[in-house]
C-alpha cells in the first residue's frame, strides 16, 4: 500500500470515528491535506467553524493569514501538509480536552510517521504542547528543537495576530525563517519533549485550568500572553452574535 492510500484510510478513518465526544456533534472531520511527499507539515490545534463544514484545515480569516504567511516563506499549501492535533471541531471552539487529544493522537502520530517531513511546524500553544513540555510560547516562537530526533519549530497561530495586529510581522518574520530550517542539520540541543524558557508545564493536563472565553477582555493584555482561535474562526464582535463563536485562550 502507498504512502497516499495510507494517509486516504486515515481520512476514511477518521470520517467515521467515535472515539471521543467529539464525535457526535461535528458537520465533517478534518484530518488534514496536503500531498504525500513533503519537507514542512504544519500542525495546527484544533477545526474551527468554517473547518467543520468544509472538512478542510484554515480556510476563515487565518487561513488566509497563513497563506500569506506562507508566500513569506517561498511557499504554498501546495507543497505542505497542513493538520490538527485534533480532528473534530470541539463545542463552541473550546479548547481540546486531554481525552480528546489523546482519541486523536494515534492519527496525528502516523501521519507524521508516513510523512516523515524533515520540519514539523506547530501553530499555537495546544500543538506545541505534543512536542514541548516546558516552554512559553512568548519566548520560544520561531526556534527550531530536537524533539526525540524531530525537528519542530514552534510558531504562534495565525489567528494570534487577527487578535493582537502587533504579532503580525512576528509571525512574518518567523515563517521566513522556514526555508533556513529545511536545509540545516537538526538543532544541537536534544530536546526531548522540554525546552527552557518558561516554567515546568504540562500542557495537555493544563488545559483544564486555562482562561475561559469571559474572561479574555481583563486579561487580553497580560504579559506573554497571545490569543488563540482554532483553526481559522473570524474575530468576534458583541455586536454581531450571529457570527459563529471563537475559541479564544491564553499562552
Amino acid at each position: 500500500m502507498s504512502i497516499e492510500q495510507k494517509l486516504e484510510r486515515i481520512r476514511e478513518e477518521v470520517s467515521v470515528c467515535r472515539r471521543c465526544g467529539l464525535g457526535k456533534g461535528r458537520t465533517k472531520s478534518v484530518p488534514g491535506e496536503g500531498p504525500a511527499q513533503v519537507e514542512i507539515m504544519f500542525i495546527g490545534e484544533a477545526p474551527g467553524f468554517y473547518e467543520d463544514q468544509q472538512g478542510k484545515p484554515f480556510v476563515g480569516q487565518a487561513g488566509q493569514f497563513l497563506d500569506e504567511l506562507l508566500k513569506a516563506a517561498g511557499l504554498s499549501r501546495e507543497q505542505v501538509f497542513i493538520t490538527n492535533v485534533v480532528k473534530c471541531r470541539p463545542p463552541s471552539n473550546r479548547d481540546p480536552l486531554p481525552e480528546e487529544l489523546s482519541a486523536c493522537q494515534e492519527y496525528l502520530d502516523e501521519q507524521i510517521r508516513l510523512l516523515n517531513p524533515k520540519v514539523i511546524v506547530t501553530l499555537g500553544r495546544i500543538s506545541m504542547g505534543k512536542f514541548i513540555e516546558r516552554g512559553r510560547i512568548g519566548i520560544i516562537h520561531g526556534r527550531a528543537h530536537n524533539v526525540e530526533g524531530k525537528k519542530v519549530v514552534t510558531m504562534y497561530h495565525p489567528a494570534a495576530a487577527l487578535h493582537q495586529p502587533a504579532l503580525r510581522q512576528t509571525l512574518i518574520e518567523d515563517f521566513a525563517r522556514l526555508k533556513k530550517f529545511i536545509g540545516a542539520g537538526a538543532p544541537s540541543a536534544q530536546t526531548d519533549r522540554a525546552v527552557e524558557g518558561g516554567p515546568e508545564q504540562n500542557p495537555i493536563q493544563k488545559q483544564t485550568n486555562e482562561i475561559g472565553v469571559s474572561q479574555i477582555d481583563k486579561n487580553f493584555k497580560k504579559e506573554d500572553s497571545s490569543v488563540r482561535v482554532s483553526s481559522d474562526e473570524p474575530i468576534r464582535e458583541d455586536s454581531k452574535p450571529e457570527l459563529p463563536p471563537e475559541q479564544l485562550s491564553l499562552f
